[in-house]
């Protein structure tokens, strides 16, 4: 069994030990020493990382008490072990784990409301909570009360203890195991069974800040950040709020409200351009229609595009169809690379226009499909659009 140094002072950033085993295994090389400071995954909480004789160890595991280092490179035959863990990640990993507990306790007292889950990732910490909703109030007075226990600089404190002594303590929530009980507890405020680390005291969380809210299936996830985390997110916040108050030229306060109006704005003006492009689509279909091409028996109304895509086409095959029944429409366009094909028939014809299009999609690859009276597809360019609408006026020259 490996001596768990993280557990007798997780404030250890450098040890030395000698290697009990190296082993490969389906995730790489790992080595197993005499004792470690580089913490396990566990209990929500990931793996350190850091160096065993400068090589980097890339992860953390504990198998049947096993602490398994799973190293980037050979440790190159060396029994003595220097080891030294990222520090900055481990201390974020405790004031993010310290600070889960204490907002955890803080939805429980003040509302009754239990964390059934915890997740502590690179960037943000959420908690699941077993209730179908949560108010914005009791959101703001759950961390109100969390960042009281930070500022109160309580002392965090850890105990291993037997099945028969942890009954003299309220715990939060059931143990997850009958034997090697070890407790987090912060007296007044949370007593949990816990293995990872914590800072000694609350102070050293530095502040808790909960992001956003969602609902989760029947439950609430709560997104949150503690320690220096919360210090990034202000930086990143302001950096953008400077950026869009320089933007838009306004103060602060008045940053949505600016916001807002150039949303609606960009929305009239896209629908100016929407209403400016259906009116020249209509005054295309009405000039294209007057002059429709006489093709064995039928009048056919045609036009090879590079720059309608297939929403326009089929608007623009419908208003001329609309306008003259009489006729057929066949439209080809060719954009990056990409073939669309628009065939359609007025109501006074019989002939398959479903039919036309899958004679002719083969030669571009193409697939698509429809009505009698109307289909469309597309395919890859492999043809020019000229071509295609020769092949497709070739089949509308004898009823398909």
């Amino acid at each position: 069994m490996t001596d768990k140094l993280y557990y007798k002072d997780p404030y250890i950033r450098t040890f030395e030990t000698t290697v009990q085993t190296e082993q490969t295994d389906e995730h790489g090389l790992y080595v197993v020493l005499d004792e470690t400071a580089f913490y396990p995954t566990g209990g929500g909480q990931p793996h350190d990382i850091g160096t065993l004789n400068g090589v980097t160890v890339k992860d953390v595991e504990e198998v049947d008490g096993e602490v398994r280092h799973y190293l980037e490179g050979s440790r190159q035959g060396l029994d003595k072990i220097q080891g030294e863990i990222d520090w900055n990640r481990r201390f974020d990993h405790m004031q993010q784990h310290a600070g889960q507990h204490i907002l955890s306790a803080s939805f429980e007292d003040l509302f009754g409301y239990k964390t059934v889950s915890f997740h502590l990732g690179q960037e943000t910490c959420t908690i699941d909570l077993d209730v179908p909703e949560l108010a914005e109030e009791e959101v703001k007075r759950a961390e109100h009360t969390a960042n009281t226990v930070v500022l109160n600089n309580n002392e965090v404190i850890t105990k291993w203890v037997s099945p028969d002594e942890v009954l003299q303590y309220p715990l939060r929530k059931q143990l997850s195991v009958s034997e090697n009980i070890r407790l987090v507890m912060i007296p007044e405020v949370d007593y949990s069974g816990c293995g990872g680390t914590h800072p000694a005291s609350t102070g050293e969380i530095g502040s808790i800040s909960i992001l956003k809210w969602e609902k989760q299936k029947k439950q609430v996830r709560v997104t949150f950040l503690c320690g220096k985390r919360v210090i990034d997110e202000l930086y990143s916040k302001q950096r953008v709020i400077e950026t869009l108050t320089k933007t838009l030229s306004v103060p602060q306060e008045n940053v949505i409200e600016a916001a807002e109006r150039l949303l609606q704005q960009t929305k009239d003006q896209e629908k100016a351009i929407d209403d400016l492009k259906e009116k020249l689509l209509a005054y295309e279909a009405e000039k294209l229609v007057e002059a429709p091409q006489t093709v064995g028996a039928n009048q056919i109304v045609h036009l090879v595009s590079y720059e309608y895509g297939m929403k326009e086409l089929q608007k623009l095959a419908k208003m001329m169809l609309s306008e003259k029944p009489s006729v057929i429409v066949l439209l080809v366009s060719e954009i990056g690379g990409k073939i669309q094909v628009v065939c359609g028939r007025g109501s006074d014809l019989s002939l398959d226009m479903n039919l036309v299009l899958k004679e002719v999609l083969p030669v571009i690859n193409g697939k698509g499909g429809g009505k009698k009276d109307f289909a469309q597809g597309g395919g890859e360019a492999i043809r020019s659009a000229d071509d295609v609408m020769k092949e497709l006026m070739n089949k509308c020259t004898v009823e398909v």
